[in-house]
């Protein structure tokens, strides 16, 4: 006896259909799953054998071989747990046929519960992209795969509900599309910022165009308070970023019941004692993605950017420019999308104090050189702006200003992004920060003026390629926050000035 169930599996972050092909034959008792199963698909065999017993079906008595199809790939996770009890059950004869429209994925416990898995908006796109009508999960992850569209989710509990259903017994209702709630955005606000106007510029700017931002100053100045900050002023996401973002979570197994979806921006600090493999991603035998991906479509900072590891570091240049990081294993490739927004903080020194007008600082020029020495120069190369972060006086400390709100802030960034949008088109890049070199030509062209300015400025600041395209791409943020058709001399005076900070000049 032979049945062919179409299931789910996950390569990386991406879906792809498993087809669990169970033959019942005769022969001495026995249960093998073949297909490069790995250790937790090999266990399946203990939680079915003790789901259908303990859920009052028979365990047939004979020689059982299920084949998880594509058998090259190798195959992980307790996904396949549930398509393989209905591959028994069909070919035993004990449960009819769910047909060919329609796939199975979930974890089974002992008792026949339907436990929840990782990856489930992945494998849930997969499944529609395959022509799959019927899905059933388990009800711990049906809103998530909803999110999928185009399908219709079953939320199966037990595996007793689940043959009710397929006999006609007692029909599950499918689950509905996942909307999320008016929920309060729990953000600190830049209202409550005292003085630093000009780091509060540069935030505004990096969050209109998605550039990367480095804030330098000494300790207690306030550049980790306002990186916290800076999720309360990015644009909002548009639902084909929200799935993506979404994606990465879900195979991290981030994503829960009650929140399926990411509806802001992701924000993430990794600490700086994390490795390589941690922050670009990497692991054996399959590579899963690291703090970058987890970034995708928000927000990596880095505070203290001197103390991370140098080869952490260094993993992030190719990132930066691509877009997505290639991991490489014995076991196989892997490309982890990798679009994020990098904000670094950092002290000009040891101490912090370099350059501070009151000479607190304790370190000799060697260590200075030798602290900022940590970073290379094609990594800075690839920060669109710098800002100086003072230490405020007492008078700006005490003062009591009414400062601008975060949504204040939030609806020039969104105008500047729709420009964007309009700008691009669909097809475009999603942001200034994403030009290409036919975008720059078409819509970063300097008139004569701007020219006199950015060539006094390429040979006095020793200016390179990749450095002249993001002063245009960061010009070409400015305009569109000003209102501007073209960029003018203004724009770019400011563009400028972000570019590198004196410290690191030195």
């Amino acid at each position: 006896m032979f049945c062919k169930v179409r299931s789910l599996g996950l390569h990386g972050v991406t879906g792809y259909e498993v087809t669990a092909e169970c033959d019942l034959s005769g022969g001495l008792p026995a249960f093998d799953i073949v297909g490069l199963p790995d250790a937790a698909v090999r266990e399946a065999r203990e939680r079915v054998r003790a789901a259908i017993k303990n859920c009052g079906f028979s365990f047939p008595v004979s020689r059982i071989t299920v084949n998880l199809a594509p058998a090259d790939r190798r195959k992980a996770g307790t996904v396949y747990d549930l398509p393989i009890l209905a591959g028994i059950l069909t070919a035993g004869g004990q449960l009819r046929d769910a047909g060919e429209k329609s796939a199975f994925v979930g974890e089974l416990s002992l008792g026949g519960e339907v436990r929840p898995v990782v990856g489930m908006l992945p494998m849930a796109l997969a499944a529609r992209r395959a022509g799959i009508e019927s899905l059933y999960v388990p009800a711990g992850s049906a809103a998530e795969a909803t999110l999928a569209g185009g399908l219709t989710v079953y939320p199966v509990e037990h595996v007793r509900q689940l043959v009710a259903h397929l006999q006609g017994e007692a029909l599950i209702a499918p689950a509905p599309a996942w909307r999320p709630a008016p929920e309060d955005f729990l953000c600190p606000d830049f209202s409550e910022v005292k003085g630093q106007d000009t780091a509060k510029r540069a935030l505004e700017i990096a969050a209109a165009g998605g550039h990367n931002l480095a804030m330098v100053g000494p300790p207690g100045s306030g550049k980790s308070m306002l990186a916290r900050r800076l999720p309360s002023i990015l644009p909002d996401m548009t639902r084909r970023e929200a799935l993506e973002a979404t994606e990465v979570h879900s195979v991290m197994g981030l994503t829960d019941q009650s929140r399926p979806l990411l509806v802001q921006r992701p924000f993430r600090s990794p600490h700086h004692s994390i490795s390589a493999t941690g922050l670009a991603g990497g692991g054996n035998p399959l590579p899963r993605p690291g703090e970058i991906s987890l970034a995708h479509n928000g927000v990596l900072f880095l505070d203290e950017l001197p103390e991370f590891h140098k080869d952490a570091l260094e993993a992030l240049r190719q990132p930066m420019e691509e877009g997505q990081v290639a991991i490489t294993r014995s076991a196989g490739s892997e490309r982890f999308p990798a679009r994020f927004m990098l904000v670094c903080a950092m002290n000009p020194c040891k101490c912090g104090w370099y350059g501070h007008p009151d000479h607190r600082c304790r370190c000799s020029p060697a260590e200075v050189k030798n602290y900022l020495g940590k970073l290379s120069g094609p990594l800075l190369d690839r920060i669109d702006l710098y800002v100086d972060v003072p230490a405020l006086d007492f008078e700006e400390l005490s003062r009591r200003p009414q400062a601008e709100t975060s949504g204040e802030i939030k609806a020039r960034v969104n105008a500047a992004r729709q420009v964007q949008s309009g700008r691009f088109g669909p097809a475009g890049p999603d942001c200034n920060a994403h030009m290409g070199p036919r975008e720059l030509e078409r819509f970063c062209a300097l008139d004569a003026d701007c020219q006199t300015v950015m060539k006094g400025a390429f040979a006095r600041m020793g200016l390179t390629a990749r450095s002249y395209d993001r002063i245009l791409r960061v010009a070409r943020t400015i305009a569109d926050l000003d209102g501007a058709e073209q960029i003018q001399v203004p724009h770019l005076a400011e563009a400028l000035q972000y570019r590198e900070s004196d410290y690191l000049r030195q």
